[in-house]
């Protein structure tokens, strides 16, 4: 295979470009248009799945309810959200690929929030109220800052897969990264197959950078007892997680 037609030359070339970098519709106007879906897709997530966690966790009910709605937004394929939501009232543009993308950041979160505060010891709980506290300030007080690190956690995984799963986004034109991958599908393999090649290096770059950035980031709010054997995500649920004691 001559160089000319290594897809792998042909990547290394079209990275080394400084005009795919620069240029519009490039590298970088690509990545920004990237990290903002990304961010506002796990952005909704958070808004939508913490609270419901948190609370269920506080209740100590509603286990099934967490795994049921996780497995369901799941078993949903991000991309058959990808091409029905912009037909929907959300109309085309970004906002249909951020609730798209949003639905698939739900279940780490929402999981990883219920199990938090689940993994709370029992004598703290008791011991607040003994203090006189509402079941409101118990949450806010002493469960909340308790389930950080499994926060952390979630929001590691869901981030990581929001940004992996970002690049499908090209399809319904929604920008991104993956918008090169496209670019180079649109290209005979011969002369696209180094840019489809680089897009994908791109993303994937992207997302493992995320993976160790947020890595430390969980690792710091994690107390340093708790570092030894902690899971990078929380996916079993505790044994009352169906509601039972």
């Amino acid at each position: 295979m001559s160089a000319a037609a290594n897809p792998v030359h042909q990547a290394v070339l079209w990275l080394n470009d400084p005009l795919n970098w620069t240029n519009p519709g490039g590298i970088l106007d690509r990545l920004g248009e990237h990290l903002t879906i990304s961010a506002l897709a796990v952005a909704l997530g958070c808004l939508v799945a913490w609270p419901i966690g948190l609370w269920l966790g506080h209740a100590g009910r509603g286990g099934g309810l967490v795994v049921l709605v996780s497995n369901a937004t799941l078993a949903i394929p991000t991309l058959a959200l990808l091409t029905i939501l912009p037909l929907t009232f959300l109309g085309f543009g970004r906002t249909p690929v951020v609730v798209a993308l949003a639905v698939f950041a739900v279940p780490p979160l929402l999981a990883n929030a219920y199990t938090g505060v689940r993994q709370v010891d029992a004598e703290a709980r008791d011991a607040a109220r003994g203090m006189g506290l509402s079941g409101g300030q118990v949450l806010r007080r002493v469960e909340l800052p308790l389930a950080v690190p499994y926060l952390a956690a979630g929001f590691r995984t869901a981030a990581v897969q929001v940004i992996a799963t970002a690049a499908l986004a090209s399809f319904v034109n929604g920008g991104g990264l993956g918008e090169i991958i496209r670019t180079g599908f649109g290209l005979s393999i011969a002369a696209g197959g180094g840019q489809i090649l680089a897009g994908g290096v791109l993303v994937a770059g992207l997302a493992l950078l995320a993976e160790l950035l947020l890595g430390i980031v969980e690792r710091l709010v994690t107390p340093r007892p708790l570092r030894r054997g902690r899971q990078r995500a929380v996916r079993p649920l505790p044994a009352d997680a169906t509601g039972r004691a």
